[in-house]
C-alpha cells in the first residue's frame, strides 16, 4: 500500500511569518568579517572599518551602553537603524562613567566595569569576559564539516541575488550552558536545542513552539544576558544546528545586540529594565481575582446577577470580566455596547461598584467591516491597506467571525479616533480593558507610515497597549491593561495573560512553562485562563487549576464555556478555598509584586532565578517559587501525585509542616483540595483576615507566621503597601518569638508554625 501522509490541516492564517531565504547548493552570498582597523572611538567605544570574505567593507561598532552592559552593531552605515524604529524605540541605550576604552596594536578592550568586550582585529574575533577575565561568551568563527558545508554563520551578513537579507552572529555555547527567556514560550524552560522565531502569532493554544508574546532576549547560566533590538522575524538557533553554538539570524537592516552582565539572573533582569523599560507595577486591586462572563452570550441582568451571586457565596472577586458579547455580535470590535443586552450601563456600572466590582471590557484592533465604525475609519484612512492602496480586509478570526480592518496605530489621527472609542467606556465606569489579540497583521500590508507588514507585524502588539494604556492611565490614574500579545519592552503592560490554552492537565503544564518562560524574558506579572479557554474541564481539572491561578502572579477564570465556581457544584468549595488562600496570603503576594516592579525579577520565579548554579533548577520547569518565600508545584496529572524538585536549604510542607531537606526530589501526594506548597525554612509570611476584596487601600491589618528560625537565628520580611514599606523583624529569646515592626503597617498578630524546637509563644512589640 502507498504511503500516505497523517491527515493532519495545516494552519493557515494571514499574518503567518515569511520565510527566510534559503541557499541553494553550491550558491555564495555570505560576507563574514575576516579583519577591521578603528575608525574612531570616544569615551564610549570604537567604530571599526571592517573587511569580509566577500570582499566589502562593513562597520562594527563596539561600545558601553550602560554599567554591565555592552553595544554590538554590524551594518553598512553608523545610522542605520532597524526598521521597528520607524514605529517605537525599544531600546534606549544609556552611560557609564566608568567606562575604559583600551587599544593596542592588534586589539582593543572596551569595558563597562560588570562586562568587557576583547577585541581582536586580524583575525577579527569578539570575546566578551566578566571583569575578573572570566569568558561568558565568544564568537564562533564558524563551522565547516567534512563536506566543506559551512554549519554556522559567522559575524557578517548574508547577501541573495545582490540584496542584504539578513545579518547574523554566532555565539559558542559551552556543554553544560542552559539558556531560558526568548518570550513566553510553551516549550521546556532551557531552550537549548530549540530554534525560537521571534515572530507573534495567534498560537492557537498553548502547546507548541508559536509564542504570542515574542521577546528577543535571553538569559544564560554562564551569568549574562543578551538582547537583540529588532522587530523583525529574528530567528534564534539555540544549539539545534550544533551543540556548541547559538546562532542569531536578524533579517534587518543591521544586527544590533547588547551583552548584559548578571553575574545573577536578578542582574540581568535589573540591568534589562534600565536599557529597555521599567515595568508596570498594577494597582492593589488587579491582584484580587478576576471571574468572567465567558466567551458566550451575555447580558446587564446576567452580570448583575452573577455579581450578587459571588458576593452571596463568600467567593473573594475584585474584577468582574466582560467578554466579546458586551458588544453587538459580528461587530468586534468597535466599542460600543450592544443596548439590546445592555440597556443602562452606566447604571450597571455603578450598581457593580458599590459592591466592590471593578469591570474590566474585552477588546481588541480589529473592526469588522459590517460594524457601523468601519465605514468611518475606512473613510478616513484609519486602516491598514494592501498594496493597491485599499483597505486591508483581514480574516483575523480565521473564518469564525467576519472579515475585519485592522487599526493603523502608525497614524497618529488614527490613534485619537481610537482612543475617542475608549475614553467615553473609561468615564462611564470601566476600569481597564483586556486588549486581545494583535498578532495579526499581515506581511503583505502596508502602513501610514510607510512600513510593511512584516516590518510592522511584532511591534504593533506594543503599539497597542500603548494607545490603551495611555489613554486608561488619562481617565483612571493607572496603565493597566490584560494582554495577549507583546515584545520587547512589554514590561510596561501589566498585566498579560496565556492566551487560549486548551482544556488538560497537559496544556496546564504548558501553561506553565510559558508563564516561566515570559518571567526569564522580564515580564513580572502574568497570567492564565483557571481551567483553561477551550472547552469545559473535568471537575479536578478545574479545581487544580484554580488552586495554580491562585497561587500566579495574577488570576483569571475564564474561558469558551463558564468558570463559574457554583456552576461545577461537586467542587466549588474547593475552588473557592484555593481563593481564600490567595486572599489570605495577599500582603505577602502583593509585597512580592511591589518588589517584581522595583527590581525586574519576576513574581513567579524559574528556580534558576534563584539557584542559577544548580543545572537541575534550569529543567524543573512545572513548578515556581511565588516571591522569594513559596515553591508552588501545581499538580500536572489526574493521580494527585508528582515529583517536586526542592532546591538547596530547608522546605517546610504547609499543610503537614514537615520539614524537608532540599537538594533532590521528593515525591508528593496532595488530595483534590491540596497543591503542593512549599515554604522557605526561616520565612516570616505575612498574612491577612480574608475579605471579599483586595481593594486599593493598605492592609487592615497584618499578621506574620514564622517558619522556623532563619540561619542567624533571625527572621526578617518587608511588608510593601500602598502606604510604604514596613520591615518586620522576628528574634527568638527563648520559648518567647519577638517580633519588632518599623514602618507603617498594622501588624496586628504573630503566628508560630508547629515546627519541631519552635518557640511556644509570640509577642509583637
Amino acid at each position: 500500500m502507498p504511503y500516505r501522509p497523517p491527515l493532519i490541516a495545516h494552519e493557515y492564517f494571514s499574518a503567518d511569518p515569511p520565510e527566510l531565504p534559503v541557499r541553494a547548493r553550491g550558491e555564495q552570498g555570505l560576507s563574514a568579517l575576516t579583519r577591521a582597523e578603528p575608525m574612531a572611538a570616544d569615551d564610549r567605544g570604537v567604530t571599526f572599518k571592517a573587511s569580509t570574505t566577500a570582499e566589502e567593507v562593513l562597520l562594527v561598532q563596539v561600545s558601553v551602553a550602560g554599567e554591565g552592559v555592552i553595544r554590538v552593531r554590524l551594518g553598512e552605515d553608523v545610522a542605520a537603524r532597524t526598521r521597528s524604529a520607524r514605529a517605537t524605540e525599544m531600546v534606549r541605550p544609556g552611560t557609564y562613567a566608568g567606562a575604559r576604552i583600551e587599544t593596542g596594536e592588534n586589539r582593543t578592550v572596551v569595558d563597562a566595569g560588570t562586562v568587557r568586550a576583547e577585541i581582536t582585529l586580524d583575525p577579527w574575533h569578539l570575546r566578551f569576559t566578566d571583569a575578573g577575565g572570566r569568558v561568558l561568551t565568544e564568537q564562533d568563527r564558524g563551522h565547516v564539516d567534512i563536506s566543506g558545508r559551512l554549519r554556522t554563520l559567522p559575524f557578517g551578513r548574508s547577501r541573495v541575488d545582490g540584496a542584504t537579507v539578513a545579518y547574523q552572529e554566532s555565539l559558542v555555547a559551552r556543554p553544560d550552558e542552559h539558556f531560558g527567556g526568548f518570550g513566553e514560550k510553551f516549550t521546556p524552560l532551557d531552550k537549548r536545542g530549540q530554534r525560537p522565531l521571534m515572530w507573534n502569532f495567534d498560537a492557537f493554544g498553548a502547546e507548541s513552539d508559536r509564542s504570542y508574546k515574542n521577546v528577543p532576549f535571553y538569559v544564560s547560566s554562564r551569568g549574562y544576558g543578551l538582547v537583540v533590538d529588532s522587530g523583525m522575524p529574528v530567528e534564534f538557533d539555540v544549539c539545534r544546528a550544533t551543540h556548541s553554538c547559538v546562532e542569531i539570524v536578524v533579517p534587518d537592516d543591521l544586527i544590533d545586540y547588547y551583552v548584559v552582565a548578571g553575574p545573577t539572573v536578578p542582574e540581568v533582569l535589573a540591568r534589562f529594565d534600565r536599557l529597555t523599560c521599567a515595568p508596570e507595577l498594577p494597582p492593589k486591586w488587579a491582584f484580587g481575582s478576576w471571574i468572567s462572563s465567558g466567551f458566550f452570550k451575555d447580558s446587564q441582568e446576567r452580570v448583575l446577577e452573577r455579581a450578587g451571586r459571588i458576593r452571596e457565596r463568600g467567593i473573594p472577586c475584585d474584577v468582574l470580566h466582560l467578554d466579546c458579547f458586551w458588544q453587538v455580535k459580528g461587530h468586534w470590535s468597535d466599542m460600543r455596547w450592544d443596548a439590546e443586552s445592555f440597556p443602562d450601563p452606566e447604571g450597571m456600572l455603578a450598581a457593580l461598584a458599590a459592591q466592590g466590582f471593578r469591570v474590566c471590557l474585552w477588546m481588541n484592533p480589529y473592526v469588522s467591516h459590517l460594524s457601523p465604525a468601519y465605514a468611518e475609519a475606512a473613510a478616513e484612512g484609519y486602516f491598514l491597506k494592501n498594496r493597491d492602496g485599499e483597505v486591508y480586509v483581514a480574516d483575523a478570526w480565521h473564518g469564525s467571525y467576519p472579515a475585519c480592518g485592522v487599526v493603523d496605530f502608525t497614524n497618529p489621527a488614527a490613534v485619537e479616533w481610537f482612543k475617542g472609542l475608549l475614553r467615553p467606556l473609561l468615564r462611564q465606569g470601566v476600569a481597564c480593558f483586556k486588549t486581545d489579540f494583535a498578532e495579526g497583521v499581515p506581511a503583505d500590508a502596508t502602513s501610514f507610515n510607510g512600513m510593511t507588514g512584516t516590518e510592522l507585524h511584532n511591534v504593533y502588539a506594543l503599539l497597542f497597549n500603548d494607545v490603551v494604556a495611555e489613554v486608561t492611565r488619562e481617565v483612571n490614574g493607572h496603565a493597566l491593561v490584560w494582554a495577549r500579545s507583546s515584545f520587547l519592552g512589554g514590561q510596561r503592560h501589566a498585566a498579560q495573560w496565556s492566551g487560549d490554552t486548551y482544556t488538560s492537565y497537559a496544556a496546564m503544564g504548558s501553561t506553565i512553562r510559558g508563564g516561566l518562560s515570559h518571567g526569564l524574558s522580564g515580564i513580572p506579572y502574568w497570567s492564565h485562563d483557571v481551567g483553561g479557554f477551550t472547552g469545559r474541564p473535568s471537575d479536578d481539572l478545574y479545581v487544580r487549576w484554580a488552586q495554580f491561578g491562585a497561587l500566579s502572579s495574577l488570576v483569571r477564570f475564564h474561558g469558551t464555556t463558564t468558570r463559574e465556581p457554583w456552576e461545577f457544584p461537586e467542587v466549588e468549595h474547593l475552588a473557592v478555598e484555593a481563593l481564600t488562600l490567595r486572599y489570605r496570603l495577599m500582603p505577602y503576594i502583593y509585597s512580592a509584586a511591589v518588589e517584581a516592579a522595583r527590581t525586574g525579577a519576576p513574581m513567579m520565579r524559574a528556580l534558576c532565578v534563584d539557584h542559577p548554579d544548580d543545572p537541575v533548577a534550569w529543567q524543573a520547569d512545572l513548578e515556581y517559587l511565588l516571591g522569594p518565600d513559596l515553591l508552588v508545584a501545581p499538580m500536572t496529572a489526574p493521580e494527585g501525585t508528582r515529583q517536586v524538585y526542592l532546591p538547596a536549604g530547608r522546605w517546610v510542607d504547609y499543610w503537614t509542616h514537615e520539614v524537608h531537606t532540599g537538594g533532590r526530589y521528593v515525591e508528593v501526594t496532595k488530595p483534590l483540595g491540596r497543591i503542593p506548597l512549599f515554604v522557605r525554612h526561616g520565612a516570616l509570611l505575612p498574612v491577612t483576615e480574608v475579605r471579599d476584596t483586595v481593594g486599593d487601600e493598605p492592609f487592615a491589618g497584618v499578621t506574620v507566621v514564622a517558619y522556623g528560625a532563619g540561619e542567624t537565628g533571625e527572621s526578617r520580611t518587608t511588608v510593601r503597601d500602598v502606604d510604604g514599606d514596613t520591615t518586620v523583624t522576628a528574634t527568638r529569646d527563648g520559648d518567647v518569638l519577638r517580633v519588632t515592626v518599623s514602618g507603617p503597617a498594622r501588624i496586628t498578630d504573630a503566628e508560630i508554625a508547629p515546627l519541631e524546637g519552635a518557640p511556644a509563644t509570640a509577642a509583637v512589640a
